[in-house]
């Protein structure tokens, strides 16, 4: 059986899916999304979204935190930083921070990805969920809708049509509502 694909994100009431939109995160979205980091073994990335993770949640050389990081944020970077990550890319020549680098016939590859044994596959970014959803790859959607209009910025899953079946339903104290879905064939 396949490893389920999960494609987990923040989104605005607008459509918009940037890191700069939104509330900022809290100790329980924070605890949320280590719960979500934790439903999976492998983290999918493209280029930008690796690149901007790793920036923030790979643990310094130093081994130390940063002052920055609240208890919310350490739990969630230690969650993050030893997992395995496979990053598509047609411009990285190589990835680190136990990572491996995809180029090439990227449907292939994430449908031979699925096939490994695993408890599921984080997919993250903007731009990579496009041409997996559209491909019909992605088995699961879990948006969090912040109680924001942003009016600018990359929209969720742009040009892709889906039919999408609700899962579950619930609110942060924030207001951002976390929704969801499963694909529906």
């Amino acid at each position: 059986m396949a490893q389920p694909l999960r494609y987990a994100i923040n989104v605005t009431l607008d459509g918009c899916c940037s890191h700069e939109e939104g509330l900022p995160p809290d100790a329980e979205s924070m605890a949320f999304w280590t719960d979500e980091l934790r439903r999976s073994d492998t983290l999918l990335y493209g280029r930008v979204t690796y690149e901007l993770m790793e920036g923030a949640w790979r643990r310094p050389d130093s081994g130390e935190w940063p002052d920055w990081m609240d208890a919310s944020e350490v739990a969630f970077a230690e969650v993050m930083d030893p997992m395995r990550k496979v990053v598509v890319s047609a411009t990285l020549d190589a990835v680190d921070w136990n990572a491996e680098l995809v180029s090439g016939d990227v449907v292939e590859a994430v449908r031979r990805l699925k096939e490994q044994p695993g408890r599921g596959i984080s997919l993250g970014g903007v731009k990579l969920p496009v041409t997996l959803a559209a491909q019909g790859l992605i088995d699961e959607f879990t948006f969090v809708v912040h109680p924001v209009v942003a009016g600018r910025g990359p929209r969720l899953l742009e040009g892709v049509d889906l039919k999408l079946e609700p899962v579950e339903r619930s609110e942060f104290r924030s207001g951002a509502m976390v929704q969801r879905y499963r694909s529906v064939a």
